[in-house]
């Protein structure tokens, strides 16, 4: 029996145009066995779902800088919710205020990763969430 791999899109919703941390976590993901796919730079909701839908993935990670995360996010979760994808788990790192942090997981992200989160223990989150043998 083949194990599967872990299927990762990594996306950067709204205007924000700097994508090295994005960069960085896939690369990081890849190397730890995972498919990533990476969507560049300035995808709506609707695209970021849209891809999640025909990529069949497991985990959408939003790397969001811009501020506009309590707009984006709750958009992402309504679309995977219609979409009958509420099994897909949402990560959501970048610069999110801390008072901002419940709601976004009232929303329904699995997770909300800062600036210097280890890439060591963001692979070991998704393994955790997803299940070492998907």
């Amino acid at each position: 029996m083949t194990e599967m791999k872990v299927r990762v899109l990594v996306a950067k919703p709204g205007l924000d145009g700097h994508d090295r941390g994005a960069k960085v976590i896939a690369r990081a993901l890849r190397d730890a066995g995972m498919e990533v796919i990476y969507t560049g730079l300035r995808q709506t909701p609707e695209m970021i779902v849209e891809t999640a839908l025909q990529e069949d993935v497991n985990v959408i990670g939003l790397s969001i800088l811009s501020g506009a995360h309590m707009a984006l996010v709750p958009r992402v979760m309504e679309l995977l919710h219609e979409n009958n994808m509420s099994d897909v788990i949402v990560l959501v790192g970048g610069i999110i205020p801390d008072e901002d942090i419940p709601q976004l997981k009232e929303s329904g992200v699995y997770a909300v990763l800062g600036p210097g989160s280890r890439t060591e223990d963001i692979v070991n989150l998704i393994n955790k969430a997803v299940g070492a043998s998907v």
